[in-house]
């Protein structure tokens, strides 16, 4: 299937303009932590829209517009978007699609998450989607876009061809996105006019003027100090007011301008701070404020422009651990860089990946486990199995086949399978309805087939409705080893015990009929890979329980890392591992009380269960 033209993206300032006199649907998109592009939506790009027409180097209150995004912020400048509360800056960016695709026709694709909510998928993947749609194609396959997944119109349903894991997804209609013609004019300058009218009384705006007081009572005081300066001599920081701020040892302030507030927004928010061009805002060491033009001045520089006496003021709050909101020390930040003031920000805390460093000596055996490593090589591959006879081993036929749908190919059981025609098994009838033994959920013989065909084809079966597993399921897992041992160190959150570290170490190679592009290379990146569980009676039972799926080769698969977008690389095979030791900053580490519970029951729902550990 042909994939549809993505939109093109065209940086100018940071902000994507289409040519000339052509029309085109505007998404802005901001960049999550798996490195994936998430488009906001379509309610908030026409409020972003309305800012950017007024003001092309504002700012962009989302609160505004949807109370869930009340925390954050958008500076068009930079084209970051800032958490207030926490101090989180992340990229956003502007895309461009035809008028006549999704977002131009306000359809939205989502897919149901574990959660039983609906999550909208990225843009791109949603105008391919609607495209295929569109062509009344029966179903659409993902590998073009990077994601190893099958779409059917017919059931609605997402299935990963690795694991055969089954999702809902919906189409429904929403708000188109706004749509610009040609290239919008470029704002002159970062205005810092007054504004007109009451001040507005949103949290945003109530805490910029009481940070601008604030930051006033500092300048005053300082100046006072340096230069013996009356009182009245002293130029406060009114940029919200409409005068400059006051830039020490710099050249002067940016002039005024006047500003009439944003075109179809709201009238009454001010407009953002006016920034000299000397001096710019650092955080988690990056230039997250800088301008074109703009000139990068380290800390050092920045101090050695302030007349001798005048402290340093750290802001030391963007991580919430200190008794200023984080929200106003951010703010604060942001004034007194523009004023010329040196600013401290703390940068954020690194994760504590690996325990301290351990002798051989100090290495011990887990207690209750047998040896120390596994091994997985070409030869423990499994041959995939007739797939007739795997069906007929797990299901009984139907005699009296009631009027309801299977739930594979969508048709009524009474009618024929959806797949007659498409696969062609001569003793496999295509009206012919099987009930699985154990959960008693029917379909047609030949969609269980079709099934069994598009998965590992290890002789195993696992049931659409209900995931019950026939057989002993195996993944496509590429040859490796899996270690394991005791460490002298404890995990947060477990201070009476000792740790258990997992080492897997998977090399790159060639892929095989099991993967998803038989014959071309994949990588293996960040191997090895250390994991971490408390040497306790549970964390022990989960480190067989992870062995076990290790040697059935479930804990790895090959596919599109979720975190880099690389494709036809080693990825984790939903079971979640703790890659972090002394802090859980990502996600991915302790403590978390509810870890080993979790675990656990992922692992059930791969077959490998405590039962498991007694046959």
């Amino acid at each position: 299937m042909a994939r549809p033209g993505s939109g093109v993206l065209v940086s100018g300032n940071g902000l994507g303009y289409p040519p000339q006199n052509m029309a085109r649907v505007v998404v802005w998109e901001w960049l999550n932590e798996h490195g994936r592009w998430r488009p906001y939506s379509a309610a908030v790009c026409h409020h972003i829209e309305n800012v950017l027409k007024g003001d092309a180097r504002g700012t962009v209150v989302l609160g505004q517009v949807d109370p869930q995004l009340a925390p954050y912020i958008i500076d068009l400048q930079s084209m970051h978007q800032f958490r207030q509360d926490t101090g989180t800056m992340r990229p956003v960016q502007r895309k461009f699609y035809e008028p006549s695709s999704a977002p131009g026709k306000g359809v939205v694709w989502e897919w149901e998450n574990d959660n039983g909510s609906w999550t909208p998928y990225d843009m791109e993947i949603c105008v391919t989607i609607q495209n295929a749609y569109e062509k009344q194609h029966p179903w659409l396959d993902l590998s073009s876009l990077g994601f190893c997944y099958l779409i059917n119109f017919n059931s609605m349903a997402q299935t990963n061809r690795q694991t055969q894991r089954r999702r809902r997804l919906r189409r429904r209609m929403d708000l188109a996105y706004p749509l610009t013609m040609g290239s919008i004019p470029k704002s002159q300058s970062w205005p810092v006019g007054a504004s007109s009218g009451q001040p507005c009384s949103c949290q945003q705006c109530i805490l910029v003027h009481s940070t601008r007081a604030a930051s006033n009572a500092i300048l005053a005081s300082q100046r006072r100090k340096v230069y013996g300066g009356p009182l009245g001599a002293v130029r406060q920081s009114n940029t919200f007011a409409g005068a400059p701020l006051l830039s020490v040892g710099s050249q002067g302030a940016p002039p005024a301008s006047t500003h009439n507030g944003p075109a179809g927004g709201f009238p009454h928010c001010p407009p953002p701070p006016a920034l000299p061009s000397t001096h710019s805002l650092t955080i988690n060491g990056q230039n997250n404020l800088n301008r074109p033009g703009t000139q990068r001045v380290s800390m050092g520089t920045a101090r050695g422009s302030i007349p001798p006496g005048v402290p340093a003021l750290p802001v030391k709050n963007l991580t919430g651990s200190g008794p200023v909101h984080p929200a106003l020390a951010g703010m604060t930040g942001i004034l007194m860089c523009a004023a010329g003031l040196p600013v401290c920000l703390t940068r954020a805390p690194k994760p504590i990946l690996h325990p301290p460093p351990v002798n051989k000596s100090d290495l011990k055996p887990v207690p209750g486990v047998n040896g120390i490593r596994r091994k997985t090589k070409k030869k423990h591959l499994r041959k995939g199995k007739n797939p007739e006879d795997v069906v007929r081993r797990y299901t009984e036929k139907v005699k009296v086949v009631p009027d309801e749908d299977c739930t594979i190919c969508m048709e009524r059981l009474v009618m024929s399978s959806g797949y007659e025609g498409v696969l062609n098994h001569k003793a496999m009838k295509p009206e012919l309805v099987g009930k699985l033994g154990k959960c008693g959920h029917m379909f047609h013989l030949l969609c269980l087939v079709a099934m069994y065909n598009n998965g590992n084809k290890d002789g195993s079966l696992q049931c659409p409705t209900c995931k019950t597993i026939y057989g002993e399921k195996t993944g496509s897992q590429p040859p490796g080893k899996m270690e394991y041992h005791v460490i002298p160190h404890c995990l947060p959150g477990y201070p009476d015990s000792k740790t258990i570290r997992i080492v897997y170490d998977i090399p790159a190679g060639i892929q095989t009929t099991e993967h998803p592009n038989p014959g071309k290379k994949f990588s293996a990146r960040g191997f090895p890979r250390h994991c971490y569980l408390p040497d306790n009676e549970k964390g022990r039972k989960v480190l067989r329980l992870l062995i076990m799926a290790w040697d059935r080769r479930l804990i790895f698969t090959i596919g599109t890392s979720s975190t880099t977008g690389e494709s036809d690389t080693v990825v984790w095979n939903e079971i979640h591992h703790k890659t972090e030791f002394g802090s859980n900053l990502t996600g991915h580490g302790y403590p978390d009380p509810n870890y080993l519970d979790n675990v656990l029951t992922e692992l059930s729902s791969q077959g490998v269960a405590e039962e498991n550990l007694k046959e």
